[in-house]
C-alpha cells in the first residue's frame, strides 16, 4: 500500500491520527465549512483540542482554492517567526518543491528595526518583499500583529501580491485588531482565527491541512 507522503510514517501513527480526527469529527457537531475548510480547522482543532476554532476560524471564498492552488505551484512560504518554520514537515513541504522562509532573526532586520524605531517582525516582511519572495508566496503569521499589519499595508499599496495569507497572530495587543483588519481586504485570499485565538501551530496546522489535501487522488 502506497502512503501519502503527509500521512503518519508508521502504521500505529496513521491509526492515532485517524482516530483522532474521527473523534474530532464526533464531538465538534455542526459547522459551517464546507469539505475542504472543515480540513483546516479539524487539523487546527487536533493540534490544540480546542473546539473554540470550530466558529472561529473564517476564510475567505476563494482561500482553499488559493492555497492549493500555491501548493501544487511549489510557492514560497513566509513566516513571521522560526517555530513556524521548524513546526513545518520539511518532508511534505520538499514533495511539493516548498520552501519556508524567515528573516525575524537576521542581523540587519534587528539594525533596521532598531533604526526606523519598528519592530523586526515589520522589517522581516519588508525584507521579504525586497526579495521577490512575497509574489505568489503563502504568507503565514502566528505571533506578530504588526507583521500581518504589515502584510496588508504592502497589499493595499500594491507592493505585494501573496497568493493566500493565513492571519493568525495570538496575544492581546493588535492581534485581534489585524485580524479584523485582514477580513476587510479584498485583494488577497486569507483564512483567520477570528479574536486574541491564534498561534504558530494554528497556522503549521492549517499549512499541513492544505498540503494533504493537495496530496489527495
Amino acid at each position: 500500500m502506497t502512503i501519502a507522503i503527509t500521512e503518519q510514517d508508521t502504521r500505529a501513527g496513521r491509526q492515532i491520527e485517524h482516530n483522532s480526527f474521527a473523534i474530532v469529527d464526533a464531538e465538534a457537531g455542526p459547522h459551517p465549512y464546507s469539505e475542504a475548510q472543515w480540513q483546516v480547522v479539524r487539523r487546527m482543532i487536533h493540534a490544540t483540542a480546542d473546539f473554540e476554532f470550530n466558529g472561529l476560524t473564517r476564510f475567505h471564498d476563494d482561500a482553499m482554492q488559493a492555497g492549493m492552488d500555491a501548493v501544487k505551484a511549489g510557492a514560497a512560504i513566509l513566516s513571521d517567526v522560526e517555530m513556524i518554520r521548524v513546526g513545518l514537515s520539511q518532508a511534505r513541504l520538499a514533495h511539493f518543491g516548498m520552501s519556508c522562509h524567515q528573516f525575524i532573526n537576521d542581523d540587519d532586520v534587528a539594525a533596521k528595526a532598531k533604526q526606523e524605531d519598528t519592530t523586526r517582525a515589520v522589517q522581516a516582511m519588508r525584507k521579504a518583499r525586497d526579495r521577490g519572495l512575497m509574489q505568489g508566496a503563502i504568507v503565514g503569521i502566528g505571533n506578530a500583529p504588526t507583521a500581518l499589519l504589515e502584510v496588508i499595508r504592502q497589499v493595499q499599496a500594491g507592493e505585494s501580491q501573496p497568493a493566500l495569507i493565513i492571519g493568525m497572530p495570538v496575544g492581546f495587543v493588535s492581534a485581534a485588531e489585524s485580524k479584523a483588519a485582514l477580513q476587510g481586504l479584498q485583494q488577497v485570499p486569507w483564512i483567520v482565527t477570528h479574536g486574541r485565538k491564534g498561534g504558530s501551530t494554528m497556522v503549521v496546522a492549517a499549512i499541513h491541512a492544505l498540503l494533504s489535501l493537495c496530496a489527495q487522488p
